[in-house]
């Protein structure tokens, strides 16, 4: 079976060892995506900006290799302070809304950038 992979550009996946999406099949698997802004603007202060950047960011890797928001079947959000879980989820909605996945949110102790609020990860099966 044949696999295709792409980056992000997060400085985190040439230095750790780990690609954005790869696609396998018919299932597209997206690592663990953080708020990482554009180059030159700074992380989103709130937690329903930053799952909206993370949202797009996984998106734009899932579209490269060819899924969409209505394929995707499960995200998991791993969140630093559970005061963040409805605008988070709010966030989420907005994403992921119109085809809801099964979705898991877990508050851990932190994220590798203390600024982070919320890191996600997304699976999908775009069909054969």
């Amino acid at each position: 079976m044949s696999t295709e992979a792409v980056t992000s550009g997060s400085p985190y996946e040439s230095r750790y060892g780990f690609v954005r999406a790869r696609r396998t099949g018919d299932r597209v698997d997206v690592a663990g995506t953080a708020p990482i802004p554009p180059p030159g603007e700074p992380v989103a202060p709130d937690a329903y900006g930053q799952m909206m950047r993370c949202g797009e960011i996984a998106l734009a890797a899932m579209g490269e290799l060819g899924a969409t928001a209505a394929d995707v079947v499960r995200t998991r959000m791993f969140i630093c302070d559970a005061a963040d879980a409805d605008d988070i989820g709010r966030a989420h909605q907005a994403v992921f809304g119109h085809h809801p996945p099964v979705a898991t949110m877990v508050v851990v102790a932190a994220l590798l950038d203390p600024a982070w609020k919320v890191e996600i990860e997304v699976e999908a099966v775009t069909g054969s």
